[in-house]
């Protein structure tokens, strides 16, 4: 074989592998780029990973439903940080604290965590932060709201109208039925949350953050000011998401509610935050 094969044998070589990746993310092609990948810890906990920005928070006062407490205003996010993927389960709570805690919970272990107070979530990221790397935490209420508009601006993350594919709520037989007979043909039991994870994620691959169980924020419960974080505080703490329990304009991305931090409701839950290095 002469020179010249072997040179043209290089080269149509060379081609191919450039073909194959020169189109590589950084994240596949560098290892070193772990923060653009998503985190799975012990418990099988998944964090997605999401990147800094500004947003409008709040709602516009042409937004069906709107409250009062739901003033526009840009917020920026300076820093990164991962969110949970879904809502805490009962497993994960239960491989945390013990199986004493929710004893009688009834549900499979991928039910969504509930009647756990604010101070309880806290006790329960105490003892989760001595068994791993990496230190997770209760979202703020505005990361919450990032994270779960995804870069959208509709009343939900998927746009302007709700039913019942979208996500949990009103499967409650006593109160608001209007979708437990769609649900019962998914199998998923009434007048209590769905495991999490049964209805489609946002545009950034986070599940649940409409509908299903409401959740924990770190903030106390105030009106929002102009470049401030919410004034005339109190000691309840802000809850988001909406539930199982009543009607889909609770479960809109702008939505807000609270409750006193000693409060167990059957409604609320909660998905941690875990900090970018």
């Amino acid at each position: 074989m002469t020179f010249s094969h072997y040179q043209s044998i290089y080269t149509t070589l060379a081609v191919l592998l450039l073909v194959l990746f020169s189109g590589l993310p950084p994240a596949l092609s560098d290892p070193g780029t772990s923060r653009d990948k998503t985190i799975i810890n012990h418990l099988g906990m998944t964090f997605v990973p999401i990147p800094p920005g500004s947003f409008e928070m709040g709602s516009p006062e042409t937004e069906p439903f709107r409250d009062s407490d739901e003033t526009l205003h840009t917020v920026t996010i300076k820093n990164a940080f991962y969110i949970q993927s879904t809502e805490v389960t009962v497993g994960q709570w239960r491989a945390v604290m013990g199986t004493s805690w929710l004893a009688r919970k009834k549900g499979t272990e991928k039910m969504p965590v509930t009647r756990v107070s604010y101070y309880d979530c806290l006790e329960f990221i105490r003892e989760l932060n001595k068994t791993q790397k990496g230190t997770c935490r209760l979202p703020t209420e505005a990361e919450w709201e990032y994270a779960c508009r995804a870069g959208t601006q509709t009343a939900y993350s998927w746009g302007n109208h709700i039913d019942c594919s979208k996500a949990m709520f009103a499967n409650n037989t006593k109160k608001e039925a209007g979708c437990v007979e769609f649900y019962e043909l998914k199998a998923i039991a009434p007048d209590r949350p769905a495991p999490v994870g049964q209805f489609p994620p946002n545009p950034w691959g986070i599940y649940d953050m409409h509908g299903n169980v409401w959740e924990w924020c770190s903030d106390r419960y105030g009106q929002y000011q102009a470049g401030k974080k919410p004034g005339n505080q109190s000691d309840s703490r802000v809850r988001r998401g909406g539930s199982w329990y009543k009607y889909g304009q609770y479960l809109r991305s702008a939505n807000r509610t609270y409750g006193h931090p000693g409060s167990k409701f059957k409604t609320t839950g909660f998905r941690l935050v875990l900090e970018a290095d």
